[in-house]
């Protein structure tokens, strides 16, 4: 339930994304052979769900190549680590315009827009038991570019992911982004039990200060199950302030790529981090099939062809 302390949360470990941290730290992976050894180690050190983008292997760049995530997803299930798979499907929204004063026509080579069944042809693929759904448009700090997801094209993806059997993680970067994801939930596009992350601190949407956490999670039904996290710094007094609300726990290097002070993490270290403070409080982790039980997730193998 909203704002009561959770103590029995699982921990999501994001290992890679698609930022550009490529080449800021070298245990970002890139292969699939490194995202899904990364998963792999993730999980060991406590982590229940393991969320994956994938990057072309040479140059470190997002991709959305469907034979990387089936690479990964294959080596994640071979090394038969019992782990929840979550797969992004935020990619192939990125519209970059033209300057200020010609904003149109966009800038072809930069931008990665493509239709609903291109952007989750890969969860069709691989069959993960959890993929995740941006609910909403938004500008990135980190590029001149926007996130685009338009309500018909959020309402695609979110039915398509419901009858394919995979479990939608809504993504909340702001309020209005969580006011839609009722609206879904009340249209019955996204099935019961809702899951929900909240992401904190990316700029420009929902700052990581308490009033605004606060206000995301007493607006979040309490039915919901939710995650929270912030990016950098704030990485790991988001799990103490997660656990606090009610929620659960995300860490990786998709948000921080520190440890400590001058000391450049891998994300096994940040999930023990993680585990350690949540144990401390009194919290007792879930595991994978715990996960599932609460979720209503199926295991599953891939589709064959």
């Amino acid at each position: 339930m909203a704002g009561v302390p959770n103590f029995s949360p699982f921990i999501t470990c994001a290992v890679t994304g698609a930022g550009t941290t490529q080449n800021r730290s070298p245990h970002v992976p890139r292969s699939p052979e490194a995202i899904a050894y990364a998963a792999i180690e993730a999980a060991k050190a406590g982590a229940a769900i393991v969320h994956c983008h994938v990057r072309e292997p040479t140059t470190g760049a997002p991709s959305r190549r469907l034979e990387l995530y089936r690479e990964v997803v294959e080596r994640i299930r071979d090394s038969e680590t019992d782990v929840v798979i979550n797969l992004t499907a935020g990619m192939g929204g990125d519209l970059v315009f033209g300057p200020p004063e010609t904003p149109l026509p966009f800038d072809a080579e930069e931008s990665d827009m493509v239709g609903a069944s291109e952007r989750v042809a890969h969860l069709a693929e691989c069959l993960p038991e959890i993929g995740t759904l941006d609910c909403g448009t938004m500008n990135f700090a980190e590029a001149d570019y926007v996130m685009t997801n338009t309500p018909g094209m959020l309402r695609r993806m979110g039915q398509m992911m419901t009858d394919m059997g995979v479990r939608p993680e809504i993504e909340v970067f702001d309020t209005g982004h969580l006011w839609f994801a009722k609206q879904l939930v009340r249209e019955g596009i996204i099935e019961d039990p809702v899951m929900l992350q909240m992401c904190m601190g990316i700029r420009w949407g929902a700052p990581d200060d308490m009033t605004t956490f606060m206000a995301m999670v007493n607006n979040t039904p309490p039915n919901w199950i939710f995650s929270a996290f912030s990016i950098g710094r704030n990485q790991m007094p988001f799990v103490a302030a997660a656990i606090l609300a009610g929620g659960n726990i995300r860490v990786g290097l998709e948000d921080n790529l520190w440890l400590g002070a001058g000391e450049l993490a891998t994300n096994a270290e940040l999930v023990e981090k993680a585990a350690t403070i949540a144990t401390n409080m009194g919290a007792s982790l879930m595991t994978p099939d715990q996960v599932r039980e609460r979720l209503k997730l199926t295991k599953r193998a891939p589709a064959t062809h």
